[in-house]
């Protein structure tokens, strides 16, 4: 698989109005200590889950020609350098991961990060562990204490000095291309909900649709896109990418749908993915088209248009894709998960059976 982003807990120092996910806030005494321990109870499960090679192909080179690439695994909380978990639970999965695809073919591991937790020795301790990038995400007006160009433009310098200091590179690609595969660590980045940027409209979710701060339109297709749903079902080539949350739930996009794809604490990732090839529902949104997921089940682009229509909480009229795609996963697709949980678990058994003896192979 190309890539892989995994949400390893949601403790976060701060509470952005913006964040796409309400989850992510400061947790403090028990709450902080129920966020941690989940993390750190589903952590092993997730991380053995994953593909068992983290490598993949271009599909657009002819076959005889395509090289084998090293795929990558993004890193982010909440702030994955928090104290409460950057040794417990961070440093812990970098260390399980480097150590499952050592011998085959390796991975690249990125760690997102707003970026103010950083210090020479955090620095250190992640690329001692391999760490290919530290990319820093929080590089817009929405961040407490970064808001306008003076601010951003000291934060950048300072944490630029910071990763020179130990051999680190800038990164010459964008947080939404794919064009990072060429790139040597290891490497530094810098992106945020700028205007101008791939999020800058923000996603109609969490606390940024609580806020009503949202401003895609029906024309914006999130799903389209890198880090969207586009062919997250073609996990052997690029342009594959799924997004984990910290126990375990797996869905086809960072935006996230309304329902997972199933559970990695559970299940093999890529046998969730296999068992959903085919369902028209799931190929459109592989295909960027979440407008036609319906079709199957009498949702014309119409009917499909009707239901992506939704009031803001302050009372604007709203309309994007994604709150037609959650509209359909809440009417439809529940059934159609659990049948297709329903078939992994009965070819699992089945497997099993055979390899004890008690049917054919």
């Amino acid at each position: 698989m190309e890539s892989i982003y995994y949400v390893m807990a949601w403790a976060c120092h701060r509470r952005c109005k913006h964040c796409y996910d309400s989850r992510f806030r400061p947790y403090t005494r028990a709450a902080l200590g129920d966020v941690v321990d989940e993390a750190i109870r589903n952590f092993p499960r997730i991380v053995d889950h994953f593909p068992e090679r983290m490598t993949y192909v271009d599909p657009a080179e002819p076959p005889d020609r395509r090289v084998e690439r090293t795929g990558r695994i993004i890193l982010s909380g909440g702030e994955s350098l928090l104290d409460a978990v950057r040794e417990s639970v961070t440093y812990k999965v970098i260390e399980r991961l480097e150590a499952r695809y050592r011998a085959v073919g390796g991975a690249r591991i990125i760690i997102q990060t707003t970026g103010d937790l950083l210090t020479d020795r955090i620095v250190g301790d992640l690329l001692d562990r391999g760490v290919h990038m530290i990319s820093v995400a929080s590089v817009d007006d929405f961040h407490v204490g970064m808001k306008g160009p003076e601010k951003q433009r000291a934060f950048v310098e300072r944490l630029t000095e910071l990763f020179e200091r130990h051999g680190m590179r800038p990164s010459g690609v964008s947080a939404a291309t794919r064009d990072w595969r060429a790139e040597e660590g290891p490497l530094y980045s810098f992106f945020g909900a700028t205007p101008d940027s791939w999020i800058g409209k923000l996603w109609p979710r969490g606390r940024a649709w609580e806020n009503s701060l949202p401003r895609a339109t029906i024309d914006d297709n999130f799903c389209n896109r890198w880090s969207g749903g586009l062919n997250f079902l073609r996990h052997r080539f690029a342009g594959s990418e799924v997004s984990v949350e910290p126990d375990g739930s797996v869905y086809p996009c960072c935006v996230k749908t309304a329902l997972p794809l199933g559970n990695l604490v559970e299940e093999p990732l890529i046998e969730i993915l296999d068992s959903l090839a085919g369902i028209p529902a799931f190929e459109a949104i592989d295909a960027g088209q979440p407008q036609r997921m319906g079709v199957a089940h009498g949702w014309d682009e119409a009917r499909f248009a009707a239901a992506s229509r939704a009031t803001l909480p302050d009372g604007q009229a709203y309309e994007n894709l994604c709150i037609g795609c959650d509209s359909f996963h809440r009417e439809h697709l529940g059934p159609v998960i659990a049948e297709a949980r329903a078939r992994r678990i009965a070819a699992r058994d089945a497997a099993r059976d055979a390899r004890a003896g008690l049917m054919p192979a």
